[in-house]
C-alpha cells in the first residue's frame, strides 16, 4: 500500500500512539512516532499544542518530504499539517495558505487566478510548512521572496503575526524567533497573464520530469547546493551514480537523489554518509545535508 493511501487513513483531530512513520515519509521508512496527531484546524491546533508538557519534542509533518526518520522512531509529538490546516485564500494580489497545503497546489492555484510568483512552488514536492522552514526553493525562486507576513505558534498555544524582518532568512535557511513554529503564511504577488504562466508551469514539469526520478520513493534533493557548484554535478562526478548501500541507492537519472528499494533509513543514511566522504575526497567539498533526519536509531 503506498504512503499516499495510508497517510489519508488519519482523520483531523485525531490522536495516535505508536505509529509507523513509514506511512507518512515519501521514503517511505521510518520507525514509530510515540505520539502523532493530525489538528482539525489552527483553533485545535492551538488547544493542543497548550495542553502539552513544556518539554515536549514536536516534530512537524506535512507531505513527508525532504525528511529521514530513523528506525527506532520518534521520541515525542508529531503533528501531521496536511489533512487539517489546509486553509487557502486569494484576495486581489494577497494569497495566504497555511501550513498543509502542498506546494504544487498552491503553485497551480495562484496562476489560474492571474497571480505570478508562485509558479515554482508546482516543483516542490512537499507542503507550504516545510517550505517556509527551509526556504524551499525551484528554478531560481525561492519560498521567502515575495512573503508578506507569516504566522507563527508557540508551545503555549499562542499565534503572532511575524513580518519578513523578524527574520533571517538564506539559501535553504531561515532562522529566528525560536520557540515559535510556522502555521501559514501571506505573500504578495503581481498580476500575470494566466495562459503564460500556465506555460511556465508546464515547462518546469517538463524539466522536473525529465531530471528527477519521479515516481519513485526519494525525499527529493539530499544535499544542499554549495556555493557556487552544484550537488548534482559534484556527486556524479565523484563516480557516486547508481551507487548503493543496502536497499538504498544514488540515482541514475540525478545524482542528488536517493531511492528507496525496500530498505530501511539506516541504509539511507549510511549511502548519505557515504557519498559525502566521497565528494569531500574528491573534491574538498563537504556537502550539507538538505534533508532533516529526525528520531532514533535501532
Amino acid at each position: 500500500m503506498s504512503a499516499v493511501m495510508d497517510r489519508g487513513r488519519i482523520r483531523p483531530g485525531e490522536m495516535r500512539y505508536q505509529e509507523p512513520m513509514s506511512r507518512y515519509t515519501t521514503w517511505r521508512v521510518g520507525g514509530p512516532a510515540q505520539r502523532l496527531y493530525c489538528p482539525r484546524d489552527g483553533a485545535d491546533l492551538a488547544r493542543f499544542v497548550a495542553t502539552l508538557p513544556a518539554d515536549e519534542q514536536l516534530f512537524w509533518f506535512g507531505l513527508g518530504s525532504n525528511m529521514l526518520v530513523r528506525d527506532g522512531g520518534i521520541e515525542g509529538t508529531v503533528v501531521l499539517t496536511h489533512g487539517g490546516l489546509n486553509g487557502l485564500s486569494i484576495e486581489d494580489q494577497m494569497v495566504r495558505a497555511e501550513v498543509g497545503v502542498p506546494c504544487a497546489r498552491l503553485g497551480r492555484i495562484v496562476q489560474r487566478r492571474g497571480l505570478t510568483g508562485l509558479e515554482f512552488m508546482v516543483g516542490i514536492p512537499g507542503t507550504v510548512g516545510g517550505a517556509l522552514a527551509m526556504n524551499a526553493g525551484a528554478v531560481g525562486d525561492e519560498t521567502w521572496g515575495a512573503i508578506d507576513t507569516v504566522e507563527t505558534i508557540d508551545k503555549q498555544g499562542v499565534v503572532r503575526v511575524r513580518r519578513k524582518d523578524s527574520f533571517d532568512i538564506g539559501y535553504r535557511r531561515v532562522a529566528g524567533c525560536e520557540g515559535e513554529f510556522f502555521v501559514a503564511a501571506t505573500w504578495r504577488l503581481s498580476s500575470g497573464d494566466p495562459e503564460l504562466l500556465a506555460s511556465r508551469i508546464k515547462e518546469i514539469m517538463r524539466r522536473r520530469k525529465l531530471t528527477q526520478p519521479l515516481g519513485e520513493p526519494t525525499a527529493g534533493s539530499v544535499f544542499r547546493n554549495p556555493p557556487g557548484d552544484s550537488a548534482g554535478r559534484l556527486i556524479e562526478a565523484a563516480g557516486c551514480k547508481g551507487a548503493s548501500v543496502g536497499r538504498a541507492r544514488v540515482s541514475e537519472r540525478h545524482a542528488n537523489f536517493i531511492v528507496n528499494e525496500g530498505g530501511n533509513a539506516a541504509d539511507i543514511e549510511a549511502l548519505m554518509a557515504w557519498v559525502r566522504d566521497k565528494v569531500a575526497s574528491e573534491f574538498g567539498v563537504y556537502l550539507e545535508p538538505e534533508v532533516h533526519v529526525v528520531g532514533e536509531a535501532t
